[in-house]
């Protein structure tokens, strides 16, 4: 089982990564908000092991489009993250409650 973005992504890749390829960016991006929308229910619903299978079908996606637009996720996270809150650069984030994030 993967333990790092990068072993996801490497995952997602041996498993589909040539229908992936061939589906596109465009393609994928729509398949990733379908599974959007159905976390979105399954937020509202409450069903515990449905709301489970749904973040795994989007983290899978996300992954999925990753790999497509060459972005290593783990590299992007640690650049964006990995100093504190990307606004004020504190952990746990003094942002204001009106300011992102």
């Amino acid at each position: 089982m993967p333990r790092t973005l990068t072993e996801l992504q490497d995952l997602i890749r041996a498993q589909f990564g040539a229908k992936d390829s061939r589906r596109g960016i465009e393609g994928t991006f729509m398949w990733f908000m379908e599974e959007v929308g159905e976390l979105s229910a399954a937020l509202r619903e409450g069903e515990k092991e449905d709301l489970a299978k749904e973040f795994a079908d989007v983290l899978a996606w996300l992954a999925t489009l990753a790999n497509i637009a060459q972005i290593n996720l783990d590299q992007a996270v640690e650049t964006k993250y990995g100093q504190g809150c990307p606004y004020c650069r504190h952990t746990p984030c003094v942002c204001g409650p009106n300011q992102k994030p």
